[in-house]
């Protein structure tokens, strides 16, 4: 039997999961064990617990919700590098590749 690596393991968890449950989230990815997961969705999972938060506590959700929301838009998404993306943001690769399947549709 093949097993992926071990740092994969925690997102499956049973422990992650329960932390999930506990904040009122529910986890996205597969369930312990399931091989049919989303490599770039985890990437971006374990790189949001390392660069955010394990580096403090919110004493409310809708502090929690600012942060994950100010991350995502004002750092990952304009400066964070991607190896997925040639080691561009996301709004650079999608400046410099307006034709990629990545891009976003145009607006109506």
């Amino acid at each position: 039997m093949l097993r992926r690596p071990v740092e994969s393991a925690q997102f499956t968890s049973w422990t992650y999961t329960e932390r999930a449950r506990r904040a009122g989230l529910l986890p996205s990815l597969g369930t312990i064990g399931d091989p049919y997961d989303n490599a770039v969705a985890e990437a971006f999972w374990a790189r949001m617990q390392a660069e955010l938060l394990d580096r403090q506590r919110w004493r409310t959700r809708v502090e929690l919700a600012n942060a994950i929301f100010e991350y995502i838009e004002g750092f990952y998404n304009r400066h964070r590098r991607h190896s997925a993306l040639d080691y561009l943001s996301p709004i650079q690769f999608e400046a410099t590749h307006p034709s990629s399947p990545f891009s976003s549709p145009p607006s109506p």
